[in-house]
């Protein structure tokens, strides 16, 4: 199955997956560029950053040398609903960054919300959790 595949397979933790992963790009993009005008903020997106590519890239667990405690860290958010709650938290928290300064911070927090809004109906709609093959999960072939 390629990525066309992937995305009509109407499994929302793919849609989701893919979202995270653009708010993990945003987050380290718009944080350099607003590293002056929200300092505290930039960080905390970069931090946010960090987690996400270990939650959503299976790859980076496999080959990239990690303690046993991150990787039960990690090994928690395998389930819909707290990855949601995971990616409302992070949302929450980059919209607060709107109360010291508005900047583009509000895109990934956009994109962190969307994410969790994925997550939660796959929860709903108690599909199992997918990762894209591209990344370095099992796809679509074995949950549908």
């Amino acid at each position: 199955m390629g990525v066309g595949d992937e995305f009509a397979s109407r499994n929302f933790s793919l849609y989701a997956q893919w979202l995270g992963l653009i708010s993990l790009i945003l987050l380290v993009v718009l944080g350099v560029f607003t590293l002056v005008g929200n300092p505290i903020f930039s960080i905390i997106g970069w931090v946010f950053a960090f987690i996400l590519v270990f939650v959503e890239v299976p790859l980076c667990t496999k080959f990239c040398p990690t303690s046993p405690k991150f990787d039960n860290f990690v090994a928690k958010f395998e389930n819909s609903y707290l990855r949601g709650v995971m990616y409302l938290t992070m949302a929450v928290v980059m919209f607060l960054s709107t109360v010291i300064n508005t900047t583009a911070l509000v895109a990934p927090a956009v994109t962190l919300l969307l994410t969790f809004i994925s997550y939660a109906i796959a929860g709903l709609k108690q599909q199992p959790h997918a990762s894209s093959k591209i990344l370095g999960g099992t796809g679509v072939d074995n949950v549908v």
